[in-house]
């Protein structure tokens, strides 16, 4: 089923010619460039992928009497997704190459965009199920401190061998995981954003990810033990979700709340036991707070609202202006958080509006929320038996850490979420407590 919807998506792609996912199929690397592209390649990768898979691509490429050089940068200390990265791979392309990135989630966007500022179309060839973006057009990468998803043409061609990314290291497995997973508090956000008339739901996007999503997640257990049957399943519909991005756009299938905190670890380069914590892990952890934000918000009865008197007390542009250079301090991140929040601020009689849409229709968006969301104690449940990280604690946050991260996150992007309901109405300061894991009602400073 997610193959049929995989080759539906390409057919309907502006970028994506062609997706081979199986068994054994490295050697065909050769053959399928060539059906795309010509002239010489440059393999890009770490020292990880090109562990993982780099010398028999090398010998497909030469077996197909395709030109090709290695370029592999250290995996340790582990790469960090930023243009800078990006720009010094640029620098390495010679006139009519072919950049070729081998690996998983880094390596493929600093290709990605790489490619893209060069004008020149890339290929892919995955290593690991470690995250959705082998077929999203755009690259989610750090500018003077900053993260963002910059738009880019997602590769061309990917190849995917399941005996290679099944035998990738157990935990990248886990953060693939911890990425799909985040895709069910996306959901709840999206339809919020429908229901209030701020984004409809994109039928076409929509049920490429959220139709598969139950299923994909359904086999923890397997993938944890590498099972090639359950580890293609979480593959594809990782595949599955990247392509949903470009038919949609932007990263709004994908991507809520949840990595909207997990951005701003990223942002901070957080370390825990000596490595860079992976994008998929900070999304489990912020999935896990979204869930109990949600899960929280659901006991409020918001049809009793008054929205007038709301509207009243709410705070406006300046004093949200105020609160971003308290929380972010001087600097670059703070004027774009600036930028991001006045893109999506109402207030006065707009904001009473608003509040009076989401009084009249929470009755109806709660049940649609309750019908589409995963309980915070079965995700939490999924997330441990797929080896992903549950807790904050897991990947080094503490208690006051997760709390600050989660009153900073609305800011960070122009994309309306839960974060920016419970705030509207009122209740973020509950909310983020009630999203801090065994200890809701622990003091922590602000």
């Amino acid at each position: 089923m997610s193959g049929d919807l995989i080759r539906d998506a390409v057919a309907r792609s502006a970028n994506v010619a062609e997706v081979v996912i199986g068994r054994g199929v490295l050697a065909e690397g050769g053959r399928l460039y060539a059906r795309h592209f010509t002239g010489p390649v440059v393999l890009m990768a770490d020292d990880r992928g090109w562990g993982a898979a780099g010398e028999a691509v090398e010998a497909a490429f030469a077996a197909a009497g395709i030109p090709t050089r290695r370029h592999v940068i250290p995996a340790i200390p582990r790469p960090k997704p930023t243009v800078d990265l990006a720009d010094s791979l640029r620098a390495v392309l010679q006139p009519g190459e072919t950049p070729v990135a081998v690996g998983s989630g880094v390596m493929n966007d600093v290709v990605k965009h790489a490619a893209f500022t060069a004008g020149i179309p890339y290929m892919c060839v995955a290593t690991a199920a470690s995250m959705d973006g082998y077929t999203s057009a755009g690259a989610p990468l750090s500018e003077k401190g900053f993260k963002k998803t910059i738009p880019c043409r997602p590769a061309k061609v990917l190849l995917a061998d399941l005996d290679v990314i099944a035998a990738a290291p157990p935990e990248m497995t886990g953060w693939g995981y911890g990425d799909l997973a985040g895709k069910v508090p996306a959901g709840g956000d999206w339809i919020i954003a429908d229901a209030l008339g701020i984004e409809p739901i994109d039928d076409v996007a929509w049920p490429m990810v959220q139709g598969g999503l139950e299923g994909w997640l359904s086999q923890p257990d397997r993938i944890a033990a590498g099972d090639r049957d359950a580890v293609e399943g979480l593959f594809l519909g990782l595949t599955l979700v990247g392509l949903a991005m470009e038919a949609h756009g932007s990263s709004r299938p994908a991507s809520g709340a949840d990595h909207q905190i997990a951005h701003l670890w990223e942002m901070d380069d957080l370390h825990h036991k000596g490595e860079r914590v992976s994008h998929g892990a900070c999304v489990a952890v912020g999935t896990m707070a979204a869930l109990r934000m949600f899960d929280w918000l659901l006991t409020r009865d918001l049809a009793a609202l008054d929205p007038a008197r709301r509207a009243a007390e709410a705070p406006d542009l300046a004093a949200k202006e105020a609160e971003i250079r308290a929380r972010f301090g001087p600097g670059e991140i703070a004027e774009r958080a600036i930028a991001e929040t006045r893109a999506k601020h109402v207030e006065g009689t707009a904001l009473q509006a608003r509040l009076t849409r989401l009084a009249a229709v929470w009755p109806d968006l709660q049940a649609r929320l309750r019908a589409r969301l995963w309980t915070p104690a079965r995700m939490a449940d999924h997330l441990a038996r797929a080896g992903a990280p549950v807790e904050a604690a897991d990947i080094g946050v503490d208690p006051a850490y997760l709390h600050r991260t989660i009153l900073k996150a609305r800011f960070l992007r122009s994309r309306y979420t839960v974060l920016d309901l419970l705030d509207e109405v009122g209740l973020l300061d509950q909310a983020a407590l009630a999203a801090l894991p065994q200890a809701p009602q622990t003091k922590v400073g602000t």
